[in-house]
């Protein structure tokens, strides 16, 4: 995520890319830019884009309160405490936080949220995401997102979330809402994680006239 990032915000004439944080150890460069392990060098920088693990991405929250920088999260993972501590931090900077970065799965969301408000108490719903062997959190963060969706619109629970690990999948979601007389099937398969990585980009323009305040991806497409 990190250098596919990096490639498409280089060739974006509104960004200018000042730093590459990773993990104590990993040197080098990407795009001709250092590669920094130290996220003071945060300090000057506008926005930062934040695809890590939830241990990183809490240490960085704290750097960018520090230096007043905006921050996109896309990280997974989050514990209900870490996820306080952003909307804590989102009354010092602004914050666009989101499950899932991708445009059209933004508005998958909104098509299960209008599913579920309209079809009849009758039909049941379950949910089958796939991911490559890597991703650590199940179900997916996407997953969790369209069950509080489909469960705030209305009395609907997701029965079940059946989470498979395989290969190298990007990512697919399939919500199935089912009833006695049809089933209802919508899905959403990534062929690539430029999905992500330009809705990431699109949530940091977002940003550039907000001083506070925690958005989501639907605040950014204007879905809400």
């Amino acid at each position: 995520m990190g250098q596919r990032i990096t490639a498409l915000a280089v060739v974006d004439k509104t960004f200018k890319v000042s730093t590459l944080l990773e993990r104590p150890g990993v040197t080098g460069q990407i795009q001709g830019i250092k590669i920094s392990p130290s996220n003071e060098s945060l300090k000057g920088c506008h926005v930062l884009i934040e695809f890590t693990t939830p241990d990183a991405t809490m240490k960085n929250l704290k750097a960018c309160v520090k230096h007043k920088v905006k921050m996109v999260i896309g990280t997974t993972g989050l514990n209900d405490t870490q996820k306080k501590e952003i909307k804590k931090a989102s009354a010092k900077i602004p914050i666009v936080f989101s499950s899932n970065m991708s445009i059209c799965v933004n508005v998958f969301f909104k098509v299960s949220e209008m599913l579920s408000k309209k079809t009849p108490e009758n039909y049941s719903v379950k949910m089958i995401e796939a991911h490559h062997i890597h991703k650590k959190d199940a179900p997916s963060g996407t997953a969790k997102t369209i069950a509080e969706y489909i469960q705030a619109a209305s009395s609907k629970k997701v029965e079940n979330i059946e989470s498979i690990r395989e290969g190298e999948i990007i990512g697919d979601h399939k919500v199935i809402f089912e009833s006695p007389e049809d089933t209802i099937i919508i899905f959403h398969h990534a062929k690539s994680r430029d999905i992500f990585v330009k809705g990431s980009l699109v949530a940091a323009k977002f940003l550039k006239n907000e001083t506070k305040g925690l958005f989501n991806m639907q605040d950014v497409l204007g879905l809400n």
